[in-house]
C-alpha cells in the first residue's frame, strides 16, 4: 500500500488505495452475513451491518457510505460527534449508532446525533438520556437495553434481578416510561470466557420474554468481527463490525 501522509496517530493511506481495501473487506463480510443468514434460514435482510469506526475517520465513514453502508457505530462521544458533524457537513446522510459505555454528562450531545443507543444499563441513565432527549430531538430516539449475560456487576449492562438502578426488568420500564425514547430492544457483548452461542442463546430468551410487555422491542444487538454467525443463529438484527472491515485498530488512549 502507498502512504502519503504521517498523523501523530497513524499513517493515511492514498485514498483511492483504502476505498478498493474497504470495497475488499466489505465483501466478505457481506458474504459472511449473507452464509450465516442462509444456514440459520433466515432472509439475508432481517440482519442490519453496522460498521463501528471508532478511531477512523470520517473519510472511511464517507468511503463505507459509498459502497452502500447505511449505518455507522461509535463508542466515544468526544470522537463520533465532531466525525457525525463531518460527514453530515459532506453531504452525506448515514444512521449513526452509539454503542459504547455511555456517561449520562455526554447524553446531551449524543441525542443530538445518535438514531439509535444500544448501551443503556441503568435507570439514572435512561432517565438522563430521556431528559436529553426531550430537549435535542423533535422524535423519540430509539433505545436498546444492555444486557449483561453473566451478571459480572464489573462490566456494564443490566441484570436480570440485579440491583434496582440496574435491574433489566425496572431500566426496560424507565425506558419505555420516558416519552422522549422508544425502547426497540437489547443488546450484549458475550463474555470472553464464554461459548458466543450461548452467550446469544440466552439475550435471545430475554429479548423474547421483554417482547412480552414490550412488543415493539424487536431489535438484538449482537455479533461482532469474531462471533458474527453465532449471533446471526440466535437472532441479532443488528451486528456490530469493526476489525473485519476496518482493519486491526491501535488502542484507545
Amino acid at each position: 500500500m502507498t502512504w502519503t501522509c504521517r498523523t501523530s496517530s497513524r499513517t493515511v493511506p492514498d485514498q483511492d488505495e483504502r476505498r478498493a481495501e474497504l470495497a475488499a473487506n466489505l465483501g466478505r463480510v457481506r458474504r459472511r452475513i449473507a452464509d450465516a443468514c442462509a444456514a440459520a434460514g433466515r432472509a439475508r435482510d432481517e440482519v442490519t451491518l453496522v460498521a463501528v469506526t471508532k478511531t477512523y475517520p470520517a473519510q472511511d465513514v464517507l468511503h463505507l457510505a459509498g459502497l452502500g453502508v447505511g449505518d455507522v457505530g461509535e463508542n466515544r462521544d468526544q470522537e463520533a460527534a465532531p466525525k457525525a458533524t463531518q460527514v453530515s457537513a459532506a453531504g452525506v446522510d448515514v444512521r449513526w449508532h452509539f454503542v459504547g459505555q455511555l456517561q449520562r454528562n455526554k447524553c446531551r450531545s449524543v441525542a443530538g446525533y445518535a438514531d439509535l443507543v444500544h448501551s443503556v444499563d441503568s435507570v439514572r441513565l435512561a432517565m438522563a438520556l430521556g431528559d436529553a432527549a426531550a430537549q435535542r430531538r423533535e422524535s423519540p430516539l430509539d433505545v436498546l437495553v444492555q444486557v449483561s449475560i453473566d451478571g459480572d456487576p464489573a462490566r456494564g449492562g443490566a441484570r436480570q434481578g440485579g440491583p434496582p438502578d440496574t435491574d433489566l426488568d425496572q431500566v426496560a420500564e424507565a425506558v419505555a416510561a420516558a416519552e422522549s425514547l422508544r425502547l426497540s430492544g437489547v443488546m450484549t457483548v458475550a463474555p470472553v470466557d464464554w461459548d458466543p452461542g450461548a452467550a446469544f442463546e440466552r439475550l435471545a430468551g430475554i429479548a423474547e420474554r421483554l417482547r412480552v410487555n414490550y412488543p415493539t422491542a424487536t431489535l438484538i444487538s449482537a455479533g461482532m468481527s469474531a462471533d458474527v454467525e453465532s449471533a446471526v443463529e440466535f437472532g441479532a438484527t443488528h451486528v456490530r463490525i469493526g476489525s473485519a472491515l476496518l482493519g486491526n485498530r491501535p488502542a484507545l488512549r
